[in-house]
């Protein structure tokens, strides 16, 4: 279950994620910051995560579709995410779009080597907030791995 809203509303996306998990909802209620932050398309702030075109907050394991507070501001969603299986790399340090392409070629050529198919393009997880020193920072770039069934 994750809390997402579009990358390129002229508020900043983070900013309204936060605010929902602060309280401006419609129920009034706060809900507990997680980790990772998804994204798929880097914004320029950081750090962050989304999808293609969005940035998720992952809301904490008890809530599901119905449960969690309704939010107030429209351009705010709830949404569940299904089971996949990813492609994952781990790199620690400051993020930067320069560092998503790279570690998505690196991460996209190793599957490739072992023959293994993708789905969808990578995307970022980003798990500190900005005043964790750069070295202890834990960041992955993942992609959705294509399930083949064996005979």
């Amino acid at each position: 279950m994750v809390v997402a809203t579009a990358i390129g509303d002229s508020e900043d996306p983070f900013s309204l994620l936060f605010s929902y998990i602060s309280g401006k909802n419609r129920q009034r209620s706060k809900v507990p910051m997680t980790a990772p932050v998804i994204s798929e398309k880097i914004p320029m702030i950081a750090p962050v995560i989304s999808d293609s075109s969005s940035l998720s907050f992952i809301l904490p394991s008890q809530y599901r579709l119905d449960t969690p507070p309704d939010p107030a501001d429209g351009r705010v969603r709830l949404s569940e995410i299904p089971a996949r299986v990813l492609g994952v790399i781990r790199f620690s340090g400051r993020w930067s779009s320069d560092k998503f392409r790279q570690k998505s070629g690196e991460l996209l050529e190793a599957l490739e080597r072992e023959g293994i198919r993708t789905v969808g393009e990578p995307f970022a997880m980003l798990y500190n907030p900005p005043y964790v020193p750069s070295f202890l920072r834990r960041n992955e770039v993942a992609v959705e791995l294509e399930l083949t069934s064996q005979p």
